[in-house]
């Protein structure tokens, strides 16, 4: 299904003018390929991110509906250690502040593998997932975890409520950004509350992708960006009142936003009120704040691109680690193909033995990093870098080096 550039703002319609990044073309990041693919075209899709001038908020075109995209997926969360201490810590928290238990119901959007769900189980806090991925659902499933797979948005939503009964906490983590009809999908949350519920909402905070020349963010599956300015005229359009927000450092940094329907349930938090007036003064309502992110981009793709020359002119082998959805947009457009990484390795099994979309970089278990003995290892999520760096500790047996791209290009041992 082909649909059409971003020539209007998805959420208030305002024409858009204004551009944030222009990536080129790239292929859908998570398609990847299999061996009997690499004699066919790939489709490509311009890949533009714009500003609105009315409600800033970051977006790009939608050429593919969302089932062509997530119907099946090949994100599983629990690959990551560290989105899942993230997610149990979030769990321990939640339960604690709102007092769940037993008579509680507690629903996540885009629920994933389960990864985060799976904790609310041994305090039997009653749990729904809602994962549009099949293939995803059905890992999730087999865990134990009660799970529906279909997109959300305002019709779906009733229907869950008429099926399971309406949730005392709705958790939507990095999804707001994935759908292209962003004020029925924030409808939906609201319909799937109880009057005196709370959502959970987090997303990858745009200020600091511009702060940071995170541009790897940018890809067909997100349509959306988001600072706390933005993100509450979208609640607040749909009935729902933020009265807290926590920054929480995943994928680069992030947002978690508190909301409820009732706007006098909740004290504005302090936190709230501050990082109001920090947007303010950072500019998150002028237009220079956006458009000045295309240089930094530029000269970043230099950078990484003058480091990996350098080291291939000296004959020293590259390979990649980790094939998340950003390291695609990264490697295309920086034109990063199989003559600087001889082949890319993830923990995933389900992307063993693909090759990436648009540069058609092999892609195997980790454990061939053993054989080949490169001389350096670029971390695409380098968000991870750390527990990336802790696994694969073994490697400076034998003097290898890790890249790390983002926010600037580092060597580290």
């Amino acid at each position: 299904m082909r649909l059409e550039a971003n020539e209007n703002c998805r959420h208030c319609g305002t024409a858009l003018e204004w551009t944030v990044a222009d990536l080129g073309a790239s292929p859908l990041c998570n398609e990847l390929l299999q061996t009997e693919d690499l004699d066919q075209p790939e489709r490509f899709y311009p890949l533009h991110a714009k500003v609105c001038s009315n409600c800033f908020l970051v977006q790009v075109g939608q050429f593919v509906s969302p089932g062509d995209i997530f119907s099946e997926y090949s994100y599983f969360s629990s690959f990551s250690d560290t989105m899942v201490e993230h997610a149990r810590r979030y769990v321990e928290a939640v339960i604690d502040r709102y007092t769940l238990g037993e008579d509680s119901l507690v629903m996540e959007v885009a629920s994933n593998d389960g990864y985060l769900l799976q904790h609310f189980l041994p305090h039997r806090v009653p749990i729904l997932g809602i994962e549009p991925a099949k293939n995803v659902a059905e890992v999730a499933v087999e865990k134990g975890i009660r799970t529906t797979s279909r997109f959300l948005g305002s019709a779906t939503a009733a229907e869950i409520v008429a099926e399971y009964g309406p949730a005392d906490l709705v958790v939507a983590n990095n999804v707001a950004a994935h759908t292209p009809h962003l004020n029925d999908f924030v409808l939906g949350l609201a319909k799937l509350l109880k009057p005196n519920g709370v959502v959970s909402i987090e997303f990858a905070y745009v200020l600091r992708m511009l702060a940071d020349c995170l541009y790897d963010t940018i890809y067909h599956e997100h349509f959306c960006y988001f600072s706390l300015y933005s993100f509450e005229r979208v609640l607040r359009t749909q009935g729902l009142t933020v009265f807290d927000v926590e920054e929480v450092d995943t994928h680069g940094g992030s947002l978690r936003v508190w909301a409820s329907l009732d706007a006098e349930l909740h004290k504005e938090s302090k936190a709230l009120r501050r990082l109001r007036e920090e947007e303010r003064s950072a500019g998150v309502d002028r237009m220079e704040t956006y458009v000045n992110f295309r240089l930094a981009v530029e000269q970043s793709k230099r950078d990484l691109l003058e480091c990996l020359i350098g080291l291939r002119e000296q004959g020293k082998q590259i390979v990649g680690y980790g094939v998340p959805g950003k390291g695609n947009t990264m490697l295309n457009y920086c034109g990063i193909r199989s003559d600087f990484l001889s082949y890319m390795v993830d923990r995933n099994p389900y992307k063993q033995g693909r090759f990436t979309p648009g540069t058609r970089i092999p892609i195997f278990a980790p454990e061939k990093i053993i054989e080949s003995r490169p001389d350096y290892i670029l971390i695409m999520p380098w968000n991870l870098v750390d527990e990336i760096t802790e696994q694969l500790s073994y490697v400076r047996e034998w003097g290898c080096k890790f890249i790390v791209p983002l926010p600037r290009v580092l060597i580290v041992d």
